[in-house]
């Protein structure tokens, strides 16, 4: 399953009433160090049927951006049963994203 566009209209149905735990991708289309991690989501996203991959553009979405506390971008986290349980800022490699799991 591919990364999902996370907004405002499905984030309640798609992050806070997920059964799974979700990894959110705070991301930008001009961020260079957000392109880099951008693949790496899509792969996790195709490889991990036992969690939700969810992608938040921050210019189209200020407002989760804000509810958040996202200060930087790429910012990574993972939200379980409607709770954030991890939280981290800066491209990292995939086993590090991993370990936020």
């Amino acid at each position: 399953m591919s990364a999902i566009n996370i907004n405002k209209e499905n984030f309640q149905s798609e992050v806070l009433n997920s059964d799974k735990p979700v990894l959110l991708d705070f991301w930008a289309p001009w961020c260079g160090p957000c392109r880099m991690v951008s693949p790496l989501i899509e792969e996790i996203a195709e490889e991990r049927s036992d969690i939700k991959v969810g992608k938040v553009n921050v210019d189209e979405n200020q407002e989760l951006a804000v509810q958040f506390g996202v200060m930087s971008i790429p910012t990574l986290v993972v939200v379980k049963d409607g709770k954030v349980v991890n939280q981290a800022t800066g491209a990292r490699p995939k086993n590090a994203i991993l370990e936020l799991l």
